[in-house]
């Protein structure tokens, strides 16, 4: 259901919900709400904003929500509030006029990074999964011609040419989420991490790696 201007949050603010979960959590499943930047949706716990703000939209991260067909019991979903007129065409998708931004993609690394540690989860393809990797699990994903076929993050685009190419989102993510995982295993401690990721980002707008 779309609700109106939910909270803005911190990463601080975040992981004070995440602890709260803890032993209670194990997936993250990333979506899109397939509609514009300032258009948010309590299906899921954590809606991004086109600028790259953190909306809060549940009361607590253990609380259930209908983000994910078969796949929401201990399980956190969170949105990039975009993509309302993409289609999948051929091999690729259209993300039309509202498409994933640099900002909400740099959020949304942070944002499973911060989660991921706080909760004890590994950050790969068996916990955090964008909705089309879980929907093609299920057989209702890109190419399954099911007619409800959902292809949340299959691609997002490129951040350099963003009509020219597109990477697979949820390697891109994940990786990116790793790397920023690392800030704290590599020795600056949550806090320290915490100051970091508030401030100058770890994805490069001009990245040419292939996801």
């Amino acid at each position: 259901m779309q609700v109106s201007n939910p909270p803005l949050i911190s990463l601080r603010e975040l992981v004070d919900l995440a602890r709260s979960a803890k032993g209670e959590i194990h997936h993250i499943y990333l979506h899109w709400t397939a509609g514009r930047y300032e258009q948010f949706f309590d299906d899921y716990h954590l809606n991004i904003d086109g600028k790259g703000g953190l909306r809060q939209t549940c009361s607590q991260l253990t609380e259930l929500k209908a983000h994910t067909y078969k796949r929401n019991s201990g399980a956190i979903g969170i949105a990039l509030c975009c993509a309302l007129d993409a289609s999948w065409t051929g091999e690729r998708p259209d993300f039309g006029s509202v498409p994933p931004t640099f900002e909400q993609l740099e959020t949304l690394c942070r944002v499973v990074a911060l989660l991921c540690m706080v909760l004890g989860l590994p950050i790969d393809d068996s916990t955090v999964l964008s909705h089309a990797e879980a929907a093609t699990l299920d057989g209702y994903g890109p190419g399954s011609g099911d007619d409800d076929t959902r292809w949340d993050l299959a691609y997002v685009p490129h951040l350099r040419f963003k009509v020219m190419g597109s990477y697979r989102g949820g390697p891109f993510v994940r990786y990116y989420a790793q790397n920023y995982r690392r800030l704290v295993e590599d020795g600056l401690g949550l806090e320290r991490a915490l100051d970091v990721l508030s401030g100058a980002g770890l994805v490069p707008a001009n990245d040419e790696r292939r996801f």
